[in-house]
Order: structure tokens, then C-alpha cells, then sequence
């Protein structure tokens, strides 16, 4: 790699992790191809990505943003997964398929500038899925009105009964 390629690298990569919410650093060491093109299809469907750079090539990338907390990371045989919205899915993917292959170790991440670990990766792996969240809490925020209209429709419904019970004891009487 000549200098203009290695500075046209580190360009891209400084754009990557411009625009990225979350950035994880992993150990790819004694995966095999395929198991490394699997894993990068499954993160390409939940819309991230992983790049496998020189470690000197990703200490410029990340230099005046806010994963330089990152640099830590970058020894040894190193790949950076990124993703630009949803920073659940990639920490589910990683850590699921870590799990199944010994061989990829997560060192750990950076997301919106705050300097994560292993175990609070594991932890965000755990959280549902946005949508998930999303439609629990449109089911907490319609149990408030369909509570307060269920209350509102007791009232009448109970004076109903009455005079139910009422005109039924009434035919009962004659």
C-alpha cells in the first residue's frame, strides 16, 4: 500500500466514523473467510458494517472523533464494526456470533462518545430491538386513555344494571 492509498483509507474510514453511532472492536484471529463473510452479511442486513484495517491506518481514522477512546483497542489483529443508526443490532450480531465462534473476541466499543466494555456490550445485546421498544411503549401509552374511558363507561354501565336489576324485579313481583 503506497501513501496515497493509505491516506485515501484513512479518509474513509474518518467518514465512517463520522458518521457512526457505534463502533465495536473485535479480534478476528483464526476465523475462517466463510465464517468471516457470514458474519458480514448478517451485520450488512442489520445495516452495519465491519472493516478490517491496519491498526496505525485506524489510530489516524479515529483521531479527532468521538471513538478515540477506541485506539486502546487496535492491536493485534483488529476489525471495527460500525453502525450509523441503530446501535443495538450490531452488539446482537456480534455477540451472538461470538458465542457460536470462539474465534471472534470483542475487545470493546465506543457509543455516542461514551466508552463501553465486553460486559457492556453483552448488556446492550440483551435490549429488545427499537421496534420492539417502539410498540411497548405505544401499549403503555394507550393503556392510559383505554383505562380512563373503561372508568368513564362504568358509571352509566352500573346505572344500566340497576335499572335492569330493578325492572327485572319488578316482573319477578307481578
Amino acid at each position: 500500500m503506497n501513501r496515497e492509498q493509505k491516506a485515501a483509507e484513512v479518509d474513509d474510514l474518518n467518514g465512517r466514523f463520522a458518521k457512526a453511532k457505534i463502533a465495536i472492536a473485535t479480534d478476528y484471529r483464526g476465523l475462517t473467510v466463510a465464517d468471516f463473510q457470514e458474519l458480514r452479511i448478517e451485520l450488512r442486513k442489520n445495516n452495519a458494517e465491519i472493516r478490517v484495517a491496519k491498526n496505525t491506518l485506524l489510530k489516524r481514522a479515529v483521531h479527532d472523533t468521538s471513538f478515540e477512546q477506541l485506539q486502546e483497542h487496535f492491536t493485534g489483529t483488529t476489525a471495527v464494526t460500525v453502525s450509523y443508526d441503530d446501535p443495538v443490532s450490531p452488539a446482537k450480531v456480534l455477540a451472538a456470533f461470538a458465542k457460536d465462534h470462539d474465534e471472534l473476541v470483542i475487545r470493546g466499543g465506543v457509543l455516542d462518545g461514551k466508552s463501553l466494555t465486553v460486559d457492556d456490550l453483552k448488556a446492550l445485546s440483551k435490549l429488545p430491538s427499537r421496534e420492539v421498544m417502539l410498540a411497548q411503549l405505544l401499549s403503555v401509552m394507550q393503556a392510559v386513555p383505554t383505562g380512563f374511558v373503561r372508568v368513564l363507561n362504568a358509571v352509566p354501565q352500573s346505572m344500566v344494571f340497576a335499572l335492569q336489576a330493578i325492572k327485572d324485579k319488578k316482573e319477578q313481583e307481578n
